[in-house]
C-alpha cells in the first residue's frame, strides 16, 4: 500500500509541476481558492484508486467522497497549500493516506516543487527522500520537553485570538510565540514533514480537515512524535478540526496548555 500511494504521489506531480506557476487561481465558495492543477490531479488519483482497488471508498478536498465496500478508504488533498501554490511558492505539498478501520495507516507527504517525500506507514517507521532518491529512517527531536527550547511553526493565525474570524474559542497563539525559543511561520503540510524529520520541535495548524490530517498522521507518529488537537485529544484524529505536531508529549502538552491560557501575564513562562 505504501508503495501505490507514493505512486499515486508521482503521479499527481506530472499534473501538478506543469501547472506551476501557470495556472489560473478561483475562489471557492467558502473563500478558499482553488486552482485547475488540484482539480486535475485529485481526477487522476481517484481514477488510479479506482482501478486498482474498486472496493476502496475514496475522500477528496476538491470531489467529496465515493463510497466503497472494502473498508478502506483513500484521503487525498493533491495541493495542501494552495494558497502557497497560487503565489508561486514552493512550499506547497500533495497528501496521500490510507485509513483503515478509523485509522491513518498509511501516509504520504510529497513536496513536488522541493522534490522531497516524507511518508510512513503503521508499524514501517517514517522515512524521507530527496531529490537523490535514497530513502533514510527519519525521527523527531524528541529531546525538548517545554516551548522555552522548543522551534515551533505555525500555518497561520485563523480562528485564534489574533484573527479569531468565527470560532467560538479561538486559540491563544500568542502565549505559544511569546514562550517559544523560535517561532516562525512556515505553513501547511510541510512544517509536520520538518517535525517529522526532527527539523522542527512543533507545528500548529488550527484549521484542518480529513485531506489535511490523515498522511501527516501516521509520519509523525511513526517517527516516534506526538499528535493531537489544539485541545490535546487523539480520538478519531483524522476529523480533528485542527492538529498539533510535536517530537515529545510533553512538549505537545505544554503547547496545549499555552493555546489555552487566558490572559497576556498567564502566558508568561
Amino acid at each position: 500500500m505504501i508503495e501505490f500511494a507514493l505512486e499515486l504521489a508521482r503521479r499527481a506531480e506530472a499534473e501538478i509541476l506543469p501547472r506551476f506557476q501557470r495556472t489560473d487561481v478561483l475562489t471557492k465558495s467558502d473563500g478558499t481558492v482553488v486552482t485547475e492543477a488540484d482539480r486535475a490531479a485529485e481526477r487522476l488519483l481517484r481514477r488510479l484508486i479506482a482501478e486498482e482497488f474498486p472496493d476502496d471508498a475514496i475522500l477528496g478536498e476538491e470531489y467529496g467522497e465515493t463510497a466503497g465496500s472494502s473498508g478502506r478508504r483513500w484521503i487525498l488533498d493533491p495541493i495542501d497549500g494552495t494558497a502557497a501554490f497560487a503565489l508561486g511558492l514552493p512550499t506547497f505539498g500533495t497528501l496521500v493516506a490510507l485509513e483503515e478501520n478509523g485509522k491513518a495507516t498509511t501516509g504520504v507527504i510529497h513536496l513536488p516543487a522541493l522534490g522531497e517525500t516524507v511518508y510512513a506507514a503503521r508499524g514501517m517507521g517514517c522515512w524521507y527522500c530527496g531529490r537523490s532518491g535514497e530513502a533514510t529512517q527519519v525521527h523527531v527531536n524528541g529531546s525538548v520537553t517545554i516551548l522555552e527550547e522548543a522551534h515551533v511553526s505555525t500555518t497561520g493565525v485563523y480562528r485564534t485570538h489574533i484573527q479569531p474570524l468565527s470560532a467560538p474559542e479561538p486559540v491563544n497563539l500568542g502565549a505559544v510565540i511569546r514562550r517559544a525559543a523560535r517561532f516562525c511561520f512556515v505553513g501547511d503540510c510541510l512544517q509536520h514533514a520538518l517535525v517529522a524529520k526532527g527539523t522542527l520541535h512543533a507545528a500548529i495548524d488550527t484549521e484542518m480537515h480529513p485531506w489535511d490530517n490523515a498522511a501527516i498522521i501516521p509520519c509523525v507518529l511513526e517517527a516516534g512524535g506526538a499528535v493531537a488537537s489544539t485541545r490535546g485529544e487523539t480520538s478519531r484524529l483524522i476529523d480533528a478540526p485542527d492538529l498539533v505536531t510535536a517530537g515529545s508529549q510533553a512538549l505537545l502538552d505544554d503547547i496545549v496548555r499555552a493555546l489555552h491560557t487566558t490572559g497576556r501575564t498567564s502566558d508568561s513562562p
